[in-house]
């Protein structure tokens, strides 16, 4: 299949022609000529105005719920709201029935995924179907394919089991993924402590509950000099603990997500079940230090915090609904708004991811694979229910104007083109 890309704008600052207006022409999945003017014939010729292009986008932190939820999201449809978003690689949560706790499990992702466009990563628990108590067994994970370990949507809880876990990855140089939450802190807190949920009624859980795991882990991760990555960072003091932790040496990495940068916890006085998250939406002082932590160099990456949940699960009293909301769709049109640098938010979604999980980063160069994301930085629209591919529709940001629009990816020489 021949696959022409007109006047494209690349944004790759790996690539020689970083910066430049260049055609694109693949063949059967491979970069085979870049250059000013191709005239070439193609099955698929792809032009827009303001055509950009980029390495393809990778995801950190997703749940497909796949097996056992399956009325929220299957392997395939999450696979597809993550073309629809740009990304041509996730990494997905392990919080499955039954969970990413042996081997078998991770073979079953891989397998199941092989055939689709977006490339899938297995997260393997840390703990035995992240019950936190016994750690899983991680080596026979890693050695069949699980790129990184975290209990995923259950924060390790105990000091000792997440101590072990650090020191076991070392010799396989893997990475612990931890959603920062003491769980014992406010246990039944559904937001934000502070002035709103207080006028709101709702139990709050405090930023201390982020602020003090966040200390906790760097502690851990001092005393070990493993690696450790840190994701839905929602506090100004969380952001300030790990840049200083960085500045001393540390193997930390940390990432955010575009919601806790789009809304802070003033939005939720009409009780939307959508923003009910996990971490909390914080005050709107913490949601700016997160806007600025994607511009500045704090925050290594972004993600997603995809989280499928069913119609019935947020159609309900906010206190009885689940937490979580679907992102892959939005989250470039989201987070596009606060980025100062393009090429820097690019890269956040690009080479940072795989640095920090040792991932080959592809190339826009003549003979590499093709591995693309093609996308329109400027252009602004209104975020609606047909353009999510999610098996579940449980987004704010419907009804939202939004910045930047994905046009689609090419990956493992298959294209997917969004509707315009």
């Amino acid at each position: 299949m021949k696959v022409l890309i007109k006047k494209a704008h690349i944004i790759s600052s790996g690539s020689p022609f970083h910066g430049q207006v260049k055609d694109i022409l693949i063949v059967d999945g491979t970069i085979e000529k870049i250059a000013d003017n191709i005239a070439e014939n193609a099955e698929e010729i792809i032009v827009n105005d303001r055509l950009h292009v980029s390495i393809g986008w990778m995801d950190v932190f997703a749940h497909f719920t796949d097996p056992g939820f399956e009325h929220k999201e299957i392997i395939q449809t999450g696979a597809a709201a993550a073309a629809a978003g740009g990304f041509t690689d996730v990494m997905i949560l392990p919080n499955s029935m039954p969970t990413v706790s042996s081997k078998a499990q991770v073979a079953y992702v891989i397998q199941k995924a092989s055939e689709l466009p977006v490339r899938i990563y297995p997260i393997a628990s840390i703990t035995k179907n992240t019950e936190g108590k016994e750690l899983a067994e991680m080596y026979d994970m890693h050695s069949s394919g699980a790129i990184a370990f975290s209990d995923g949507i259950q924060t390790v809880q105990s000091p000792g089991v997440l101590l072990k876990a650090l020191q076991y990855v070392i010799p396989v140089d893997a990475v612990i993924i931890q959603v920062p939450d003491d769980k014992s802190i406010s246990v039944h807190g559904i937001m934000n402590e502070g002035i709103v949920s207080t006028r709101l009624g709702l139990p709050g859980k405090p930023a201390m509950a982020e602020e003090l795991m966040i200390a906790r882990d760097i502690e851990l991760l001092k005393y070990t000099n493993s690696k450790l990555h840190i994701t839905g960072v929602t506090t100004r003091k969380g952001i300030d603990l790990i840049e200083k932790a960085k500045s001393a040496g540390l193997r930390l990495t940390a990432s955010v997500t575009p919601f806790h940068a789009f809304f802070c916890d003033e939005d939720m006085e009409d009780y939307d079940t959508n923003l009910k998250v996990n971490p909390p939406l914080r005050s709107r002082e913490d949601m700016m230090a997160v806007r600025a932590s994607i511009s500045d160099g704090t925050i290594d990456c972004l993600a997603s915090h995809h989280i499928p949940q069913h119609w019935d699960d947020k159609t309900c009293e906010f206190e009885y609904a689940k937490n979580g909301m679907i992102g892959l769709e939005s989250l470039f049109g989201v987070v596009n708004q606060f980025a100062t640098d393009l090429t820097n938010l690019i890269s956040k979604l690009t080479t940072a991811p795989r640095a920090i999980f040792n991932i080959e980063i592809p190339q826009i160069k003549e003979g590499a694979i093709a591995c693309l994301t093609l996308f329109d930085p400027e252009e602004e629209y209104v975020f609606s229910l047909e353009m999510i591919r999610s098996k579940s529709h449980n987004s704010p940001f419907i009804g939202k104007l939004l910045k930047g629009k994905v046009i689609g990816i090419i990956n493992k020489n298959k294209i997917v083109i969004n509707p315009s």
